[in-house]
């Protein structure tokens, strides 16, 4: 007898997660008003059919709803819509970046995000997600022909984007993601560029810099990747600094 998938069980860690996409999603519901405050939720069963996942995963995700204070289990009832779940916030972002301090203290707060990204990147990566780090980087170097007038800043992004994906973890992505393309404004980045009276040996470092941390990330070498992403975020603090001073 062929094993249903909707009743075998995936490895703990890939229930976690499936449980938590259920959460967003039931979440999701909830503020779009598919479900209202005091409705039933579907039968456990029906979840289940619906989403392809098994019972574990959804008594799992309701359980992690109800200690959220956003469901209440009636035995013998069923499970009901009591609150309301607020939308998600997060007081940072491109809006609260403006002047050179903020792009500065913002670089701290990428040191210990991206370092600890890249070392995941370097165990986790698949040679899907490695070669999107790849075209991300060649984006990057076919327009380095723009400097020191501009990077193309959303390359650049992307390259920190993919790398962020590949540590396959997804709220380090959904911060990155949430920081936005211009966590790290373009008038600062031409600011910083101009500060160097030397426009190749600049672009050559820059592209040293993210080739060393690709190479890392390709050998699998987790020490090395988180290294060369620290140097890099310290670069690019020191080229920032440079700039502001000239200023």
């Amino acid at each position: 007898m062929q094993d249903n998938p909707i009743w075998s069980l995936p490895p703990r860690k890939q229930r976690s997660r499936l449980a938590e996409d259920l959460v967003a999603k039931i979440s999701q519901h909830m503020r779009d008003g598919t479900l209202k405050r005091g409705e039933k939720l579907p039968a456990e069963l029906d979840i289940m059919r619906a989403e392809g996942v098994s019972r574990t995963v959804v008594r799992d995700a309701l359980s992690r709803l109800q200690v959220a204070g956003l469901v209440e289990t009636r035995r013998g009832v069923g499970t009901f819509v009591c609150d309301m779940p607020a939308a998600p916030e997060l007081q940072l972002g491109p809006a609260t970046i403006s002047t050179a301090e903020d792009v500065l203290e913002l670089l701290e707060l990428r040191m210990s995000l991206e370092v600890a990204a890249v070392g995941l990147a370097a165990q986790r990566r698949t040679p899907e997600t490695l070669q999107e780090i790849r075209v991300a980087l060649d984006a990057i170097q076919q327009g380095a022909v723009q400097l020191p007038a501009g990077l193309p800043i959303s390359a650049d992004f992307q390259f920190h984007i993919k790398i962020a994906k590949a540590a396959d973890n997804p709220h380090l992505l959904d911060i990155m993601k949430h920081l936005g393309a211009k966590q790290i404004p373009r008038n600062k980045f031409n600011s910083a560029y101009k500060a160097h009276e030397d426009g190749e040996a600049y672009k050559e470092n820059l592209s040293l810099e993210h080739e060393m941390i690709y190479e890392s990330i390709a050998r699998g070498d987790v020490d090395c990747a988180r290294a060369a992403m620290q140097l890099h975020l310290i670069n690019s603090r020191e080229r920032l600094l440079k700039a502001q001073r000239r200023a």
